[in-house]
């Protein structure tokens, strides 16, 4: 795929609009291709420039944008520097006169319920916020996790345990205890701040109950703060229980805490192919940077615009929703319910009603989207919108198109962009300036130095080759929380000095990417990233299952689904009982969200010689796919027996 193949071009006026081309030229550049190559030749100088177009403010300067004396694996950036990213999210906007009285937060409820604040109103909340958690106890250093619905004050909150110094992180609403707790357990923190529940399809979600579960499991947790969305009646704890508003009802004016610029500021937690979660770790002049950044010059961000990002703030594009937004002078939407309810049309009333500029999605939610009349799209007014953003998982054409020409008229780009949770951003993006092809991308992002390598470790042009990052970014995990020899051996231990991200990746002869699935063993259900150990540590929790394996398999309307397979003690009986209790017991462990399309039951599982369980082999069977060299295998006959299920399924 190439030029030919694009669809989309951006036109001489267009592209000279665009704060990347702008950047480019006050540079001195004028060609994109040449500007990328400087920006991953000297990235200490790209970094430096790149925080002077954001503009942000330093309590103290930098005395260097890049140190790299400790290694690639853990570079210093912008030593010596001292800035707490509240400031340049949301305080320095609330004191300058332009921009005091613009709306920096828009909320929506799943009932239709809106709220607006003005950078002066969050900044008072995050303000009352700050002081009132300080006054439980709350110390810079200290975790705090936030399992919250997608309301104001789950912002609110996140900006002021940065104000603190504190570190937040943040767990997807969905989750079941089971998985928050081993989140918090594996952060050590001090104090959970939760809501009774929400709304969703017009109905109240408790959420309190679950996270009582979870902190019964969790020792190291001394306060809980709820929110009151629902007003409903919920269990109490008086002695660790408190209620937000007592906690945040004094008028105050909190000092922001003094911080590094290394300082962490987000504890955010990812799945990974075996074991616990992993913990990355980001700081006041990573992550927000590197939102900020993307969303800036890869999306074309600009002061006064929205961004609406639908998503969770568990999930890495909420905390990007944020900061992309707020550090840009953006306003960032946040939407409680989803999308098509209480009719198909929510989603698209919404970028109408609030004047979105900036909508951001996943290929899953457009598949379940098309399935309806284009009348849906049609009836509501889209002219606010200048840009779609997709993330989360990779396309497929057909969606891909009903999107640019049913929903943006084939004027509105797509901005396919990937990277990660330990990226802080995109690795690959669509950038503004040149021609955008359907479910690819048009370039990495700025900054980032990216390559495709064969399993020799060869750069290779129209193969599939692992996607591979050769030189540190602003926004890089700093090592995962207290496990660096995890995070070494998970991104830097096949080739020296070289990310592997764990991306299948093909770049052609014109310089199109498409990423082609994961080369590990996680799954990407509706976006969302599970390691297989989660999924399978549920399930033999049973007392009836022995062993369990999880896998991927492509899915119409998530892309990707999980299907599982469980041995069973001898003498269990495997009926529908059984396998009601076991969707029950993932669906208690992760939430009903990540509850598995089926879960199927053998004598045994594919292992080699050393008892490793080969999940590659499992999908190819189930998928009936060539499931390559299986020499390793201790048992070759259980291949056949996963076949069978193949076979059940066309008959």
């Amino acid at each position: 795929m190439g030029k030919a193949d694009a669809i989309w071009f951006p036109q001489e006026e267009y592209i000279k609009n665009t704060r990347l081309y702008q950047w480019m030229t006050k540079l001195g550049f004028s060609d994109y291709d040449t500007f990328y190559e400087k920006s991953i030749e000297n990235i200490g100088w790209f970094w430096d420039e790149a925080v002077k177009e954001l503009k942000i403010s330093w309590k103290k300067d930098y005395q260097k944008s890049l140190d790299l004396s400790n290694g690639l694996k853990y570079p210093g950036w912008f030593s010596g520097g001292r800035m707490n990213i509240v400031h340049n999210a949301v305080e320095k906007w609330a004191k300058a006169e332009n921009t005091n009285s613009k709306p920096a937060l828009i909320w929506e409820g799943d009932n239709g319920e809106e709220k607006t604040f003005s950078f002066t109103e969050l900044d008072r909340e995050v303000n009352r916020a700050a002081a009132g958690l300080s006054g439980i106890g709350v110390k810079p250093g200290d975790v705090v996790t936030i399992y919250m619905p997608m309301i104001p004050e789950t912002l609110i909150a996140m900006l002021a345990v940065a104000k603190i110094g504190a570190i937040f992180s943040p767990a997807f609403s969905g989750y079941g205890a089971e998985a928050v707790s081993t989140r918090i357990n594996a952060a050590q923190a001090k104090v959970m701040i939760t809501a009774d529940g929400f709304y969703r399809r017009g109905k109240n979600v408790s959420m309190k109950e679950e996270a009582d579960r979870a902190v019964m499991q969790s020792p190291s947790i001394e306060k809980v703060v709820v929110v009151r969305r629902t007003g409903g009646d919920i269990p109490w704890d008086n002695k660790r229980d408190i209620d937000w508003d007592s906690a945040t009802k004094n008028e105050s004016t909190y000092k922001t805490a003094d911080t590094d610029a290394s300082d962490p500021f987000m504890l955010i937690y990812t799945s990974g192919t075996t074991g616990k979660p992993k913990g990355a770790v980001h700081t006041h002049a990573g992550f927000p940077i590197k939102a900020a950044f993307d969303a800036a010059i890869c999306m074309d961000v600009k002061k006064g615009d929205t961004l609406f990002w639908y998503t969770d703030m568990g999930w890495m594009m909420g905390p990007f929703l944020v900061f992309g937004g707020l550090v840009n002078g953006a306003s960032v939407l946040m939407f409680e319910g989803t999308p098509d309810f209480p009719d198909p049309g929510r989603l698209w009333e919404i970028v109408s009603k609030h004047s979105v500029t900036h909508l951001g999605i996943s290929p899953t939610l457009i598949r379940s989207l098309m399935k309806h009349d284009t009348d849906w799209v049609n009836k509501h007014d889209l002219s606010s919108l200048r840009a779609i953003g997709s993330t989360g998982e990779p396309w497929n054409p057909e969606p891909w198109m009903w999107l640019f020409e049913k929903v943006g008229k084939s004027r509105i780009p797509i901005i396919n962009y990937s990277g990660g949770t330990e990226i802080s951003g995109g690795i690959l993006g669509n950038v503004l300036v040149k021609p955008i092809t359907p479910i690819t991308f048009n370039s990495p992002i700025p900054g980032m130095d990216v390559h495709v390598y064969n399993e020799n470790g060869d750069p290779v042009t129209n193969q599939v080759g692992e996607l591979v990052i050769s030189k540190p970014w602003v926004g890089m995990t700093n090592g995962f929380w207290k496990e660096n020899e995890r995070y070494e051996n998970t991104y830097w231990s096949r080739w020296p000095d070289t990310w592997v991200h764990g991306d299948w990746v093909i770049r052609d002869d014109a310089g199109y990417w498409t990423i082609t699935g994961r080369s590990d063993d996680i799954l990407n259900v509706a976006g969302k990233r599970l390691g297989p150990a989660e999924m399978e540590s549920a399930l033999v929790e049973h007392d009836s299952v022995i062993e369990a394996a999880t896998i991927g398999v492509p899915d119409a309307e998530k892309g990707e689904a999980a299907v599982c397979f469980a041995v069973l003690k001898p003498g269990i009986q495997n009926d529908d009982a059984l396998k009601a209790e076991l969707y029950q017991l993932v669906a208690k462990h992760l939430g009903k969200a990540l509850t598995p399309k089926d879960i199927l039951f053998v004598e045994e599982l594919p292992k080699t010689r050393n008892g490793k369980v080969m999940r590659r082999v499992i999908k190819s069977a189930y998928l009936n796919q060539d499931c390559g060299d299986i020499s390793s295998l201790e048992n070759p006959k259980t291949v056949e027996a996963i076949r069978l299920f193949w076979e059940g399924t066309k008959s």
